[in-house]
């Protein structure tokens, strides 16, 4: 299976960016498609982006678009996520997993994700 760990959180101010990467190993050879959810305290945790094998298709919650990127490289078994105009509600634990299915649509349910990491804190301060 693939392990992943996610990192590059921190605190910002509002209008800040970050760039958090995550880590795969393992069985880093299969093809699979890549996401990033996060959680905000009370909260479920809820999908924010995805991004094919290629690259070539990507996927954004409305609430990112426009703001967040998506991008991987596969030489380095590494997918990240580029997060600009940081707003305080974006402020959650960040998760990236490895999909479970070909993409043949855009991936952004949980259900559709396996092989979480644990986890990369992002606050933003008012």
């Amino acid at each position: 299976q693939v392990q992943l760990v996610e990192s590059g959180g921190g605190l910002v101010q509002a209008g800040g960016s970050l760039r958090l990467s995550c880590a795969a190993s393992g069985r880093t050879s299969s093809r699979y498609a890549m996401g990033w959810f996060r959680q905000a305290p009370g909260k479920e945790r809820e999908f924010v982006a995805a991004i094919s094998w290629s690259g070539g298709s990507t996927y954004y919650a409305d609430s990112v678009k426009g703001r967040f990127t998506i991008s991987r490289d596969n030489a380095k078994n590494t997918v990240y996520l580029q997060v600009n105009s940081l707003k305080p509600e974006d402020t959650a634990v960040y998760y990236c997993a490895v999909a479970t299915k070909i993409w043949s649509r855009p991936l952004s349910r949980e259900a559709d994700f396996s092989s979480w990491g644990q986890g990369t804190q992002v606050t933003v301060s008012s």
